[in-house]
């Protein structure tokens, strides 16, 4: 049998997977493990893959930024990132050393995209936008039924955001602080600025009235820009209840009735394949290669 590979790197951990070609849903095996230094981690994930000969291509969604410009020099390498240990290493060359058959290389949010758009929350739209919200923040664009790149990948969790009023925390971000979207609304952000993790606090916290107005601040630049037919959302924070219904009454609020959207419940909505939207999505595009 035909087998696809996928990978998606994540920040927090790396999932490595196996599907019948013809049938990505039918997963062969799965293992996942936590993030360490690139060196180990890739020598994780080339043995878990050398359990499998009939691998006929490999799907990659990998944390970035990551250079996705094949005229690039750098093409297939992590670029500069706030995981210690990666930045500058040549993921794609590693991978393509150690078994010379097709990948596709792209970004984590880009893979959870696709999974949404081929079978999850996004499947009957031409035009979503996946935000994953969890240890980084990041977006994966989906345009005309297209990935959407430029020169490269966008890096849409590092828009400027203004500062709620009451908010006097300052960022996470080692680049940008409090002034982007990952430096106030990310998972460790929101750990930092109330002393445990967001799965801990209680649904009447003050928090997740700051976490709504963040990502529904954000909401409003995406959709002024892109104009999707849907806003995902993915990743670990989006998983408290309360959160999407603070996110749609903020971005209400926010939008002002400027532009006419989509009915807010089917607008701004949690991601229909939950976590395993990226490694879902590594397989389809995969797929795309055979």
């Amino acid at each position: 049998m035909a087998l696809l590979g996928a990978i998606e790197g994540g920040g927090t951990k790396f999932v490595v997977a196996v599907a019948d070609a013809a049938h990505p849903e039918t997963v062969v095996a799965r293992e996942s493990f936590p993030t360490a230094y690139a060196a180990e981690t890739m020598s994780q994930i080339q043995a878990f893959f050398d359990q499998y000969q009939d691998i006929v291509a490999i799907g990659i969604s990998m944390f970035g930024p990551i250079d996705v410009n094949p005229a690039s020099r750098t093409y297939g390498y992590v670029l500069a990132t706030p995981k210690r240990g990666w930045s500058g290493y040549n993921f794609l060359g590693a991978m393509t050393e150690w078994r010379d058959i097709p990948y596709y290389w792209t970004t984590d949010v880009n893979g959870s995209a696709w999974g949404e758009f081929v079978s999850g929350a996004g499947q009957e739209n031409d035009n979503i936008l996946y935000l994953t919200v969890g240890t980084g923040i990041g977006a994966g664009i989906v345009a005309n039924g297209q990935l959407l790149q430029g020169i490269s990948h966008p890096e849409a969790g590092h828009i400027m955001v203004n500062k709620h009023p009451m908010d006097t925390y300052k960022g996470h971000c080692p680049f940008h602080g409090d002034h982007c979207l990952e430096g106030v609304a990310s998972g460790p952000a929101m750990a930092e600025r109330w002393g445990q993790p967001a799965n801990l606090l209680d649904d009447d916290s003050t928090a997740w009235q700051l976490e709504a107005f963040y990502l529904a601040q954000a909401a409003v630049t995406y959709t002024t820009i892109l104009r999707p037919e849907k806003i995902i959302f993915g990743g670990g924070v989006p998983h408290r209840d309360v959160l999407m219904s603070l996110v749609r009454k903020s971005f209400a609020a926010q939008l002002s009735d400027y532009l006419p959207v989509p009915n807010l419940d089917d607008y701004l909505v949690r991601a229909g394949n939950g976590d395993d939207a990226g490694i879902l999505g590594s397989f389809y595009l995969a797929k795309t290669l055979v």
